[in-house]
């Protein structure tokens, strides 16, 4: 089975957050892929607040799930085993206001080293803990690809991850919600 760290062994920031979950695996992962992440109104906020910080572009956006979502920006699937795993990652310049998500292949990710970038990968994993109880983690490493990067990235860092951890921990609670509530 794959892993994250088959992608970013070393990692300059890692974050990992788990929930037990009364629902099947398939049923969890499911209810992630199909969650509109921005129907929460603070995740909604904090990611506005990062555009009028940074000063992004505004653009219209209509409801969708986190995965679609993710990919139509620029993510790519590293590695997916259905029902159960989805490792997803991407090169960018985080610091920028309107960030250019760019996928890296799969066999190209761990070794890519292109100058100023990061290299951020995240998991959605379901993994049955008891019957009918899943534990489902999501993890994000970041890792930048060269000395200057790394000093941009660690000075965005510093403060974006206040609203970043905050999305992780309203997002989980709301989905462990929902797939809770989906009839058996």
């Amino acid at each position: 089975m794959a892993s994250i760290g088959d992608f970013i062994p070393e990692f300059d920031t890692r974050e990992r957050f788990e929930r037990r979950v009364k629902a099947s695996p398939e049923v969890v992962l499911r209810t992630a892929y199909d969650f509109d992440m921005q129907s929460i109104w603070l995740i909604r906020a904090i990611i506005n607040a990062r555009k009028v910080v940074l000063g992004g572009t505004w653009e219209k956006r209509r409801p969708r799930g986190l995965v679609e979502e993710t990919r139509e920006l620029g993510w790519g699937t590293l590695a997916e085993e259905p029902g159960r795993l989805l490792i997803c990652g991407a090169v960018c310049r985080p610091w920028f206001a309107d960030v250019v998500f760019t996928p890296i292949p799969p066999e190209d990710f761990a070794a890519y080293n292109e100058p100023d970038q990061v290299k951020i990968a995240w998991t959605l994993e379901a993994e049955e803990a008891e019957p009918g109880v899943t534990l489902f983690i999501h993890e994000v490493r970041a890792v930048a690809t060269d000395d200057e990067a790394r000093r941009k990235f660690l000075r965005y860092w510093r403060w974006a991850r206040f609203g970043i951890i905050a999305i992780r921990l309203l997002l989980l609670p709301a989905i462990k919600k929902r797939a809770e509530n989906v009839p058996r």
